[in-house]
């Protein structure tokens, strides 16, 4: 088992080094590190070790208890992709003059605003029709009503609007029962895209930082802490990325190709589709998720185009399991049942935010573990 991460080699120019490198653990610093001038330098003391671990810990529990968990996970990506971009920039010339490094920062500070700006530009008429299709709703709702009233006994049917205009009041009284409801979510997403977009700026402008002096004991030993976090976000996600890729390919087969063939075409397919793969970068519970909606979806098809996706879903469950334990298990030296594990207690004390910080955090722990040679 090794000592941990690799020591850096020569940083590029630009003060950028490979998505890999990281800086070394201080078994290796003990033995192999010395000073310019040629005399050994002293290994941190463990009173610096048990403060960096305690301040990596308080950090994370920062994170999860506050809602800063995108924030989070951007800072890890918006680190990951600038450096992985500067390293794509090494035709350029601009590379020579150490600039190659803010392109990067640049294009992936701004490429979320491009994409915010063409999803509004290609949704003005979504926004226009936005009335009619409301009111075709409420009309097919209408429909439906007073089809549900000709077919429920009398005392049932009472307690069912009789037309559109109930319908709407309704819906005006409901949404009007819930509006501090609906403020505090709104509040919240706002919040959390904005926590999310402020992490990509800083681990941009992290990635393409000027390499300093050297630092002091306990400054070494939390770069150490975050550098081994960063490395885990890498692991975790180029697994989850190939994983989910693997399920949306063969049900993207099975959707546009099998299913048709038996004439049991699925409603929604590219939205299918596209929820396979979002869902799939989640492990183990979004697979699942994905696999109760495509199943629910072939019911209103018919109960044998159910079975089919519920009996395929299945097989593709299996076969994840292959690939999991060759990939995940590679990568971050997790089983099945490790994560699993650790998802439900997550979940269970930080809500829905804690499975996904669950493989993310147990991975990074597994990495400290496995550093000092406690597993």
């Amino acid at each position: 088992m090794t000592d941990g991460p690799r020591p850096p080699s020569d940083p590029a120019p630009g003060g950028l080094v490979a998505l890999d490198e990281t800086p070394s653990p201080p078994a290796y610093r003990e033995r192999h590190s010395s000073s310019a001038s040629g005399h050994s330098r002293k290994p941190p003391s463990r009173g610096v070790q048990i403060a960096s671990y305690l301040l990596m810990a308080a950090t994370l529990l920062l994170v999860m208890l506050h809602g800063m968990l995108p924030g989070l996970l951007t800072v890890c990506l918006g680190f990951l992709l600038t450096r992985w971009l500067a390293a794509r920039l090494s035709w350029l010339p601009l590379r020579r003059g150490g600039y190659a490094g803010s392109l990067a920062a640049a294009l992936v500070m701004l490429s979320p605003l491009l994409v915010l700006v063409l999803a509004l530009s290609h949704s003005r008429s979504y926004f226009l029709a936005a009335p009619a299709q409301y009111r075709e709703l409420l009309d097919f709702l209408a429909r439906t009503v007073l089809e549900l009233r000709l077919k429920l006994p009398p005392d049932i049917a009472a307690q069912l609007p009789e037309g559109a205009a109930e319908i709407q009041r309704a819906i005006a009284a409901y949404l009007g029962a819930k509006a501090g409801m609906l403020a505090l979510a709104g509040r919240a997403w706002l919040t959390g895209v904005l926590y999310a977009y402020v992490g990509l700026l800083i681990g941009a402008l992290a990635a393409v930082r000027p390499r300093g002096q050297a630092y002091g004991p306990l400054a070494q030993e939390l770069t150490l802490r975050v550098a081994r976090m960063g490395d885990a976000f890498r692991q975790i996600v180029a697994a989850q990325f190939w994983i989910a890729s693997f399920n949306t390919l063969l049900t993207a087969i099975f959707l546009l190709a099998v299913l048709p063939l038996w004439d049991l075409a699925l409603p929604y397919t590219p939205a299918l589709i596209t929820l396979t793969f979002l869902a799939g970068l989640v492990p183990i519970v979004g697979n699942l998720l994905c696999n109760a909606v495509i199943t629910l979806v072939g019911l209103s098809v018919s109960p044998a185009a159910a079975v089919a996706c519920l009996g395929f879903l299945i097989l593709i469950h299996k076969a994840e399991y292959v690939i999991n334990a060759k990939v995940v298990g590679q990568r971050t030296h997790m089983g099945v049942w490790e994560l699993l594990s650790v998802m439900f207690v997550a979940e269970a004390v930080f809500g829905p935010a804690g499975l996904v910080a669950a493989p993310l955090f147990y991975a990074y722990l597994k990495k400290e573990l496995q550093a000092a040679r406690l597993v």
